[in-house]
């Protein structure tokens, strides 16, 4: 029987409820239990794959190719547990599956309402396909008293009455500030907010108490007094070092041993050996190098976020330390001087994905720099379009190599992708179809040519199976050209005709693919792709 947990916000927004979800769940799996953590998101898009990354950051994809919220990202590397389409939700979705249902009549002319009609899909959502797990963590987005977010909250107060105690437990993450004028930790603002979620008719049984400095335990005692809960329910939740020592900050205040209380449960401790030599590899590497990224959304590093801990966890594989510095692509499209500047101190670089025509130029003038010099190179999506494109413009002759996603252009080395096979058959797009849902998008499987670099990294495997995202295309009729200047296809889908990896023979570390393999990097297994170029980034550090 699946027990539930609801883990809610309050305050402010960024308090790392999606890290305290993956934490608990990393510590109930490291006690035998089996989990799967879900994300409700209030906003009414039907998903993130149309929004900036400005305004949500990376959009995370999953295997069976559903656009979701970046938090399904640390979901999937604190547990190792595959996400699913099933396993995100947005007031979007459930709204306009409702309307489809009311067009169709499956209502039978009753009045379609918030309740009931609303918060019954939001909790056949919560309680779907769970039958084999132990335990299912519910993370709802926003904070608590924000109007968007009323009709989810309304959900797990019914699910708190048709679960039971026994098998409903609900957390509530809140700020306790420290006001420097006073000197002193202040509880009032939680105090509140358990106050807005219980006038909600959600009582919560858990508070994990985010702060800058140690939570005395007067302060813990007066939490526990004025919100209804046990003392030994009040988490103190520091600032850590790195994402990956949370879960062992979290077991070591009792948050795994409070929800196991609530539950009436007992269980062995918890193996966290692996994260103690994850932390240890963090905390103590052997050496360093500087990776590069050239990319769009430097602004906010949240728009890389999977790509920042995959880099992360190849520093792992190699106990050194990598430092990241974020490039935007459109400071090199003013000249070679500014390239020079910024790129030669670099031990490697990559290029990421985006969509649009800004900073396309400098991101090609990158990789220029990177082949020309010999440095590791790594272009992921339309990364590796931009190296396709600039070796077809300076190594293969086709001076004119474009792509059509920036507009006409004679030499259309990247196109749109007009179809391609899925698990589901043929799919077929146009230039004019909705942007939302229609790329090539999750799992797929590409062939890899034997003896090739690529083939090495990957242990020798002919066939691999990475996650995509991504409308256009490097166009197959320019391979035999691209070819004879240096670039070869390593890579390609089954059926031969979508090119995935390409790779220069005559270059220490250069590889471009099509897909995101820093979708499916963990810090107990780091991606080869990742592991492969900092190894290369280091050996480059070890020449200069």
């Amino acid at each position: 029987m699946a027990r539930y947990i609801f883990i809610t916000g309050g305050v402010v927004s960024s308090l790392g409820k999606g890290l305290m979800a993956a934490s608990l769940a990393a510590l109930l799996q490291a006690r035998g239990f089996k989990v799967r953590i879900r994300k409700f998101d209030p906003y009414l898009n039907v998903d993130p794959g149309t929004m900036s990354p400005y305004q949500h950051g990376e959009v995370y994809v999953t295997d069976d190719g559903a656009e979701t919220d970046l938090d399904l990202g640390h979901y999937e590397r604190f547990t190792g547990v595959s996400a699913r389409q099933a396993d995100n939700i947005t007031s979007g979705r459930i709204y306009r599956d409702i309307i489809a249902k009311e067009r169709r009549g499956d209502y039978l002319g009753a009045t379609v309402q918030v309740v009931p009609h609303v918060t019954d899909e939001i909790k056949r959502f919560a309680l779907a396909d769970t039958e084999d797990l132990d335990f299912v963590l519910c993370e709802i987005g926003g904070t608590v008293g924000d109007i968007e977010g009323l009709p989810f909250i309304e959900a797990v107060r019914q699910l708190r009455n048709e679960l039971g105690r026994e098998s409903f437990c609900s957390v509530h993450v809140t700020l306790v500030p420290y006001v420097s004028a006073a000197g002193e930790l202040k509880t009032k603002p939680t105090q509140h907010s358990v106050r807005e979620l219980t006038s909600l008719g959600v009582q919560p049984d858990v508070l994990l108490c985010r702060c800058e400095h140690p939570l005395p335990e007067n302060e813990r005692a007066k939490i526990a007094l004025f919100c209804n809960v046990r003392k030994e329910a009040v988490i103190p939740a520091l600032d850590a070092s790195s994402i990956y020592a949370v879960p062992l900050q979290y077991h070591t205040e009792g948050l795994d041993d409070a929800v196991l209380h609530h539950f009436g449960l007992t269980a062995p401790k918890p193996d966290l050996s692996g994260w103690e030599d994850i932390v240890d590899r963090y905390q103590h590497p052997e050496g360093e190098v500087t990776i590069g990224v050239v990319g769009k959304y430097v602004g906010l590093p949240d728009a890389y976020k999977s790509l920042n801990e995959a880099l992360v966890h190849g520093g792992m594989a190699n106990r050194v330390k990598v430092n990241i510095k974020w490039i935007d692509a459109e400071l090199f499209e003013a000249g070679d001087d500014e390239i020079v500047t910024k790129l030669e101190p670099m031990h490697g670089i990559l290029v990421p994905g985006g969509f649009g025509v800004r900073g396309t130029e400098g991101k090609i003038a990158s990789v220029r720099f990177a082949r020309e010099r010999k440095v590791p190179f790594l272009g992921i999506c339309l990364g590796m379009q931009m190296a396709c494109i600039e070796g077809a413009r300076n190594t293969a002759g086709i001076a004119g190599a474009g792509s059509t996603e920036f507009g006409e252009t004679s030499e259309p080395v990247v196109g749109i992708i007009t179809e391609w096979m899925s698990p589901e058959g043929l799919q077929k797009r146009g230039a004019d179809t909705d942007l939302g849902g229609t790329m090539r998008l999750g799992a797929y499987e590409a062939k890899l040519s034997a003896n090739s670099h690529v083939s090495a990294i990957y242990g020798g495997a002919t066939s691999i199976s990475e996650r995509h995202r991504h409308r256009y295309e490097v166009n197959g009729a320019y391979r035999e050209r691209l070819e004879a200047g240096g670039l070869v296809f390593s890579g390609m889908s089954p059926d031969g005709l979508l090119p995935e990896i390409v790779e220069r023979p005559d270059h220490p570390w250069f590889i471009g693919v099509q897909f995101h393999p820093e979708l499916k990097s963990r810090p107990f297994e780091p991606h080869p792709l990742f592991s492969g170029f900092i190894a290369a980034a280091l050996q480059q550090a070890r020449l200069v």
